[in-house]
């Protein structure tokens, strides 16, 4: 009687349809870990701008130093530049699905450039603030904090952006090599998004919020 309980609880016992594969969670490890690589950047670019935003507030002397030309006017060229690289990126997941490779590299070489452009006119800022007094410690025009925040934010930013560049090459060279396919593309247009997602709370709240009126 033993034996024939034994052998009716054993047939009751669900069977897992993983069984050690490769997808747990109805997602490739690799997608699953960007997913929460992003989750961690984004907790650090909200405490990044949680604490501009404090400071800005508490400083009555905060300094408005961006003037609609050249410095707002540049500032909205590189966001078009970035919003224009998101979608050529949207464009080489497409081509990658469709297992279009010389598209998927062209798109992805477009993107990069794009980001380029980016850092380019990021850094011409940079120089140009350099050049007018403002330090990590100080600036000409009010709260010396102005200038530590400013200057961590954005560049973590373009940190992001030159990184996402030399990431979207080494993918685009797989691509064309045959080594990667289409979710090797996707993934690394969730970081380029990711990436262009985060200028869109930077542009408004460091740049516009900080217009001269002089």
């Amino acid at each position: 009687m033993a034996d024939v309980n034994a052998s009716v609880n054993l047939d009751v016992v669900p069977v897992s349809d993983w069984g050690g594969g490769t997808f747990p969670y109805s997602v490739g490890h690799k997608k699953l870990g960007m997913w929460l690589f992003l989750l961690s950047d984004t907790l650090t670019f909200s405490a990044l701008l949680i604490g501009y935003s404090y400071v800005r507030v508490a400083n009555p002397n905060w300094p408005r130093p961006f003037h609609i030309w050249p410095s707002i006017t540049m500032a909205s060229l590189m966001t078009l530049i970035l919003l224009s690289s998101s979608l050529t990126m949207v464009l080489g997941v497409v081509a990658a699905k469709r297992d279009d490779r010389g598209a998927t590299v062209r798109y992805m070489l477009l993107t990069m450039l794009g980001g380029l452009g980016f850092i380019v006119l990021h850094t011409n800022e940079w120089l140009q603030l350099i050049g007018e007094g403002v330090r990590l410690w100080a600036n000409p025009w009010g709260s010396p904090l102005f200038g530590a925040t400013f200057f961590s934010l954005t560049g973590l930013h373009m940190f992001h952006v030159a990184t996402g560049v030399i990431y979207l090459g080494v993918i685009a060279s797989g691509v064309r090599s045959g080594r990667f396919g289409h979710e090797d593309v996707e993934i690394s247009g969730l970081y380029w998004h990711f990436v262009d997602l985060v200028w869109m709370f930077i542009f408004p709240l460091v740049y516009l919020l900080s217009v001269s009126m002089h």
